[in-house]
């Protein structure tokens, strides 16, 4: 690590490029160390002292009482398209759920929709996200993010449920999945993160098609993930979204920071 710049976790999917793409190749690039990894080993890296901001799942960001940067994350207003519940049981039966290794926010959410909806609270187990094993495993799985954006759900012959479209018509609120946070925020971290979401903003069609061949995934679904379904502005509307999710997870997991 080079004296003086923040060693910042950003998570390796997709939707994170348009916040980093100003870390990665624009004016933002020479102020910090950028390591990528899943959601949930940037809250790990956090927590064990080997990076010092990340790009951290919200409940982790609860549960180790972070500090987190204002205005930019990863939110959604409706279908997200990439947190998807797939059930191969009526949903009120499901007993035990399968859920991706990389995810956290998505856990509880999952958690939080299955009680409120169909009045189920059950077991979770973790395992790579490949759909197959996970519904050989248990009755439901959880995927999450670019593997997520692989499956074509109207071709697969299970239920499944948006998450992002589910918690939104059981709240009428946008959900927030991750924001930038730490123990501590470096000095200008709003301008850091604020100014690399906004190189990237203005490079989207040129990001669309960099990350298209990159990762295997159509353009005109990528285009529509990052133009429609990922919202990357934190607002008014997306705090309050994140306060009722953190109550809700909160009656499961008394101790998380509200």
């Amino acid at each position: 690590m080079e004296t003086g710049k923040p060693r910042v976790a950003a998570v390796s999917y997709l939707n994170t490029i348009p916040l980093v793409w100003g870390m990665m190749r624009g004016p933002q690039r020479d102020l910090v160390n950028l390591m990528f990894c899943l959601p949930a080993e940037c809250a790990d890296r956090i927590l064990s002292g080997t990076a010092d901001i990340g790009l951290v799942p919200v409940i982790e960001m609860a549960r180790q009482r972070l500090v987190s940067v204002p205005e930019t994350g990863i939110a959604c207003d409706g279908g997200v398209r990439s947190i998807l519940l797939f059930t191969k049981v009526p949903w009120g039966q499901i007993r035990r759920v399968a859920v991706d290794n990389g995810s956290r926010t998505s856990v509880m959410l999952a958690r939080i929709l299955l009680r409120e909806r169909y009045g189920v609270e059950p077991e979770i187990i973790v395992m790579r996200p490949q759909l197959t094993p996970m519904l050989e495993a248990a009755d439901a799985a959880l995927i999450i993010g670019d593997p997520a954006l692989r499956l074509q759900p109207a071709q697969i012959a299970f239920e499944h449920l948006d998450l992002g479209a589910a918690w939104k018509e059981l709240t009428g609120l946008p959900m927030v999945f991750a924001v930038w946070a730490g123990p501590v925020l470096p000095a200008g971290a709003t301008e850091l993160f604020s100014g690399s979401w906004e190189y990237g903003r203005e490079r989207l069609p040129e990001i669309i098609d960099h990350q298209a061949d990159r990762r295997g995934i159509p353009r005109g679904l990528v285009r529509d993930y990052l133009t429609e379904h990922i919202r990357f502005r934190i607002g008014a509307r997306e705090i309050a979204g994140l306060e009722a999710y953190l109550s809700l997870a909160a009656t499961l997991e008394p101790g998380i920071a509200i």
